[in-house]
């Protein structure tokens, strides 16, 4: 058996997805149609097979391709709604990050997806590192115990001005929906939640729009979150840092858990800080500290792996890595962190979808951002 997948939006990350597809690295699938603007068919013509169909027009896409399956990476604010046409079409999806732009309408996308039956999957990539997948199972197995704070840094991911001048909607709330929180930084929100199985309670954050670049969204966020089991967390993000920093720190009451360049390291307590605390009677005393790297084996399969866990999924019904329903919660945290910064108050989570839908729509009636025209 092999699926006729189609993708819809041929940008940067949509032509690497078909030279994948096309050149038959995924099993069980088949490139048979893409759709872009009119300027990127020279494109598909040059680098895809001559089968491979070529639509400006959306709907005669869904309707005429025959496609059985559709990969998805247009721009944020698309995604829900060609998602929700894509299951009353009867197709399997596969959802670039994010989910959305709002929790509004990506609660509609998931309840179409559970009515609709079909395969749904998001391009949650950096599930498929086996250095997070080993922190999952770590936390999960109960190796660390119960977590009591986590501490994400991730501030490499450095862009110049010429970045965001390259195209006219990027880094704005009409176009982007958000900065880094929704364009670079959606994949460690989802880890973020994915590894420790904790999703936030409450959300006080303080956002920076254009800190460091001429743009209208943030690029500076310090994000301060609580969990239901007393736990706290900070999340730190920015485009404007160089060298940047991506270290993520757990601690627990086995231990602590550190992810940075790469590796793993478990400072491991022979004894649980709870149990060594109510006993302990010197001064100064802590507990006894095992410090462990973790070996980490196996293959990072990126973007590929993801693809290919969703056609099997397809075909054989293999367990999905990245359900396309727990795209929300990525969307549910960054909708917090705006509009705590936004209100200047803290917000309870799940956040109130109508109220954070008319501050965006605020925001992007307000705008008067507008890029100069290069010469």
């Amino acid at each position: 058996m092999s699926v006729k997948v189609g993708i819809i939006g041929i940008g940067q990350m949509g032509k690497s997805y078909a030279l994948k597809l096309d050149k038959g690295f995924i099993e069980g699938a088949e490139l048979t149609a893409v759709c872009g603007r009119l300027t990127q068919h020279e494109w598909a013509i040059t680098n895809l097979k001559d089968q491979v169909k070529f639509y400006e027009d959306e709907s005669a896409f869904f309707n005429e391709s025959g496609i059985e399956a559709v990969l998805i990476a247009t721009p944020h604010y698309s995604h829900p709604e060609l998602a929700m046409k894509a299951f009353a079409k009867g197709m399997d999806v596969l959802l670039e990050k994010p989910a959305g732009v709002y929790t509004k309408n990506v609660l509609e996308m998931n309840e179409a997806a559970a009515r609709s039956g079909k395969v749904f999957s998001m391009m949650f990539n950096q599930r498929t590192n086996p250095l997070y997948q080993k922190l999952r199972n770590l936390i999960l197995s109960g190796e660390l115990g119960e977590i009591k704070r986590t501490n994400w840094i991730i501030t490499d991911w450095y862009r110049s001005q010429s970045y965001y001048d390259s195209s006219h909607w990027r880094a704005t709330w009409k176009g982007d929906g958000g900065g880094v929180l929704l364009n670079q930084a959606p994949h460690q929100l989802d880890l973020w939640q994915w590894t420790t199985g904790l999703l936030p309670t409450r959300v006080h954050a303080f956002c920076h729009y254009g800190k460091y670049h001429d743009i209208e969204v943030e690029d500076d966020v310090t994000a301060y979150v609580e969990y239901e089991n007393g736990a706290t967390g900070v999340f730190i993000a920015s485009t404007g840092e160089a060298p940047g920093t991506n270290r993520f720190e757990i601690q627990g009451n086995r231990g602590k858990i550190v992810i940075e360049n790469d590796a793993l390291s478990f400072y491991r307590l022979t004894q649980s800080e709870r149990e060594f605390n109510a006993v302990y009677k010197g001064s100064f005393g802590k507990p006894e500290c095992w410090t462990i790297d973790i070996p980490i084996t196996g293959e990072n399969t990126g973007h590929q792996g993801i693809i290919q866990n969703w056609i099997d999924a397809i075909i054989k019904g293999t367990p999905l890595l990245a359900p396309g329903e727990e795209g929300i919660k990525g969307v549910e945290l960054a909708n917090a962190i705006y509009l705590s910064s936004w209100l200047n108050q803290t917000i309870e989570l799940p956040v109130d979808a109508d109220l954070y839908y008319e501050k965006l729509q605020e925001k992007i009636h307000q705008s008067q951002f507008a890029k100069q025209k290069k010469v």
